[in-house]
């Protein structure tokens, strides 16, 4: 596996894009299996679990042609029912969103339990919930999910979900949009790439009403059609390059946003007495002389992102004063405090409490990525950290920051990328694209 070598102690200037919704594009794809006709989607970030998605669709008998690096043809006309590829299903988290796609296009669908990050039990209990109320039978065995339609298609039904959920508010809209009548769902997630996921179904041939609030009605058709599609702005790269330039010291204008996704983001990095200037399609963030401490709960959208948790971790290090961050989604998404610990950093961790007690300078030190929003943090870490951090474990990074390492070093970083031996002996890349 490679290595990222940062050697610490610069600040950031310059200006970065912003690349397509990594949480957008993992159910964007899978949903293009219920589309009879070809699929244009733009602004497709370049990370491992797109390629990986599009690979499992390729697996199904769907065409995939990439128009450029960013847009991609998908024609899923003469898709078939099979068995998706378990070593790649395995591999991401996004995975179950074939459960739902599957299920909407043949009536049938057998899914591997998702993989990706562990950072504590994710179940998907109101996904089999929802997939059930919509007329399946529904049996997790051997790591696997069946799912079928008792009369070969789903049907509308009314569904609470017991936990707001980003993944089984998405997987049951994509379910629904096939199913016989109408599909409603109450106290449904809220995020913005669940609003995309409704604006690309919808620009399709769906009808799906209500998305961005916590009911949504999903009134079925008969098939959707081809048609063209851009993904929105990534809110949490954009947020991860806003902690960065703040943690640095730095001035870094960071393009193609939608400020109203980063508002919980800005509010909380001008308490720590960073500069946020907000644009039509950019912010502009300069860091201060001195962080100040800060206090954040994460909680479903419109509320603090949980993927924005460990870089504000790294930044509450760096600030003057004990700061706490309370977990409200995830049961132990503080294994990186650890490898914080390596590089000098002092913080309790008490369940789903964190205290920081801030003003000490971080050093260099070899720490794991154990997580993709961890391994971020864990740049940002060694960006401002004196002397030099080796990361392993990165490919968790590259699963949802496109040419992360590129982007950095344009704005003034000193990264590279240390591949292992037999990486370099098959010419293998960072990015498959």
């Amino acid at each position: 596996m490679e290595q990222y070598i940062i050697r610490g102690g610069t600040r950031l200037y310059g200006e970065v894009e912003i690349s397509g919704a990594k949480n957008a594009a993992v159910a964007i794809i899978p949903a293009a299996l219920l589309v009879q006709g070809v699929c244009r989607i733009e602004n497709i970030p370049q990370i491992s679990d797109t390629d990986t998605l599009l690979t499992i669709l390729a697996e199904l008998g769907a065409k995939v042609s990439y128009v450029s690096k960013s847009t991609i043809e998908i024609d899923c006309t003469h898709a078939s029912y099979q068995d998706a590829p378990y070593d790649l299903m395995r591999k991401i988290r996004a995975s179950y969103y074939l459960i739902g796609s599957m299920l909407g296009r043949f009536g049938s669908a057998k899914t591997t339990m998702p993989g990706g990050c562990n950072f504590g039990v994710r179940p998907i209990d109101q996904h089999i919930k929802g997939m059930r109320a919509l007329g399946a039978e529904v049996d997790v065995r051997g790591g696997f999910v069946y799912a079928e339609a008792r009369d070969g298609r789903l049907h509308g039904a009314r569904i609470y979900l017991d936990k707001v959920s980003v993944g089984a508010t998405m997987n049951i809209m994509i379910a629904a949009v096939l199913a016989e009548g109408r599909t409603v769902i109450e106290n449904a997630a809220r995020e913005p790439h669940i609003v995309d996921l409704a604006n690309f179904l919808n620009s399709m041939g769906a009808d799906v009403r209500g998305a961005g609030t916590d009911t949504i009605k999903i009134n079925g058709v008969e098939s959707l059609h081809g048609g063209s599609y851009s993904i929105i702005p990534d809110q949490i790269e954009a947020g991860t390059y806003m902690v960065a330039a703040a943690a640095t010291g730095g001035e870094v204008l960071i393009t193609n946003i939608i400020p109203k996704h980063l508002e919980g983001i800005s509010a909380k990095l001008r308490e720590t007495g960073t500069s946020v200037e907000e644009y039509v399609e950019g912010i502009l963030v300069k860091g201060p002389s001195e962080l100040r401490r800060i206090n954040l709960k994460t909680m479903p959208y419109p509320g603090f992102p949980t993927d924005m948790q460990p870089q504000f971790g790294v930044l509450t290090c760096l600030a003057k004063g004990t700061s706490v961050i309370t977990e409200g989604i995830y049961d132990n998404r503080f294994k990186y405090v650890n490898e914080l610990r390596k590089m000098g950093a002092e913080i309790q961790v008490d369940g789903r409490v964190a205290v920081f007690e801030g003003g000490r300078r971080l050093t260099g030190a070899l720490v794991h990525a154990c997580d993709l929003r961890a391994g971020a943090a864990m740049v940002i870490a060694g960006m401002a950290a004196s002397g030099e951090t080796q990361i392993e474990d990165v490919n968790y990074i590259e699963r949802g920051y496109e040419r992360f390492v590129e982007k950095l070093n344009a704005l003034g970083a000193d990264i590279r990328v240390r591949y292992d031996e037999e990486d370099m002996r098959q010419g293998r890349l960072l990015s498959s694209f």
